[in-house]
């Protein structure tokens, strides 16, 4: 039998990170955003609350949730400030490749450690010149003895500037594409790691997006993660794996914006009439509504079809795709509900629908995720 109704314990877990949003994010979201503030303090709130590193196995001290629960937790601290819960969040990412792939040593190491204190950690594999085409990545190592040599530059990395430790990808031979990746675990601190925060961006302003600069940078031999060359299967595993919780990011910020809307709608006259009696806004509502409950749905089939060990790939894309296309959409509509007011600051449609531009981006643009799609039905 199908069913669809939440566990009370995932039921429990919806409600602390809503009441987290409401309480810590929502209070900040403009402030942090137009100033472009990182919100430690808020990731420090959601470290103590239990809402940080959701992923860590529970044999390194963490909660161990499936990735339907953290999706949960991830789409309502997405209601509150997706720029924030970027910060709170970008850990789920960089685990993700020592789940899949990292020994005991390397899990004990650093997902222990996120457990025990407040601790960053980046996942870095876009570059400036390698973004949706991951293999074509320049960042190279090399071996000298028992170390690796990395050089090369990671651009836009979510946590960039302020990780403690990465999880970060190069090649031994680009001639090599794929299979010459391979991936390494490492503190941020060490000789040859230059890095710094990007500003000026469009959205998700309290995030921390950073530039990191590898410079013969020497490695012991103990942080590869996995076998050598296959640091590309890791990464398309991460990305197997995390693109349910970026469907889930769209599935917060959607909510959001039609939450705000229907208030609104109430609340605003023309015509002497509050606008929630006009035909033509109660149907952009409507439509709305119908994409954020799909959205939802997607999601959860995809989470629970990874947390099932069933090859995740195609449906993965689905939910990534239609719920960042569909919560632009969504965000853009409420703008347009809101009118001229929606366009100003006063009102948070406006960032809602700036912060919505990404998810069509980041973990694999819509176009990749097409041919995601496509490939795999062609294969049927």
């Amino acid at each position: 039998m199908i069913g669809f109704e939440l566990t009370e314990e995932q039921r429990d877990l919806r409600r602390l990170a809503r009441e987290f949003a409401e309480r810590e994010m929502i209070p900040r979201a403009r402030e942090y955003d137009e100033k472009e503030i990182f919100p430690r303090d808020v990731c420090e709130a959601a470290f103590k609350a239990g809402l940080m590193n959701l992923g860590v196995p529970r044999e390194q001290g963490g909660p161990g949730l499936s990735i339907l629960d953290a999706s949960i937790i991830i789409e309502e601290l997405n209601y509150g400030c997706s720029g924030m819960a970027n910060a709170v969040g970008a850990n789920e990412l960089a685990t993700l490749p020592l789940v899949v792939a990292g020994n005991e040593e390397q899990k004990s190491a650093y997902l222990g450690r996120l457990v025990k204190e407040l601790t960053l950690c980046a996942f870095a594999i876009t570059e400036p010149g390698a973004g949706s085409d991951a293999a074509a990545m320049s960042t190279t190592y090399r071996r000298e003895g028992d170390s690796f040599v990395l050089n090369g530059t990671k651009h836009f990395i979510s946590n960039g500037s302020m990780a403690d430790w990465y999880v970060t990808f190069a090649t031994s031979d680009r001639k090599l594409k794929h299979k010459g990746i391979s991936c390494f675990v490492f503190p941020a601190d060490l000789s040859g790691i230059t890095r710094r925060r990007m500003h000026g961006k469009l959205g998700q302003r309290a995030a921390d997006t950073g530039e990191i600069v590898y410079d013969e940078v020497r490695i012991p031999a103990s942080s590869l993660v996995g076998r050598e060359g296959e640091g590309f299967k890791y990464a398309m595993a991460t990305f197997d794996r995390s693109r349910p919780e970026t469907a889930a990011i769209a599935t917060g910020l959607a909510q959001r914006a039609l939450d705000e809307c229907v208030r609104y709608s109430q609340q605003r006259h023309a015509f002497g009439q509050p606008i929630s009696s006009f035909q033509a806004v109660q149907f952009m509502m409507a439509d709305m509504a119908v994409a954020v409950e799909a959205m939802r749905l997607l999601t959860y089939k995809a989470a629970w079809l990874v947390d099932r060990g069933e090859s995740p790939n195609a449906i993965s894309s689905y939910a990534k795709l239609y719920s960042a296309d569909a919560c632009m959409k969504v965000t853009t509509d409420a703008v347009q509900i809101f009118g001229g007011y929606g366009y100003m600051n006063d009102y948070p449609v406006q960032k809602l629908m700036r912060d919505a531009k990404l998810l069509q981006i980041y973990e694999g643009t819509s176009q990749i995720q097409r041919i995601v799609i496509a490939r795999s039905l062609l294969k049927q």
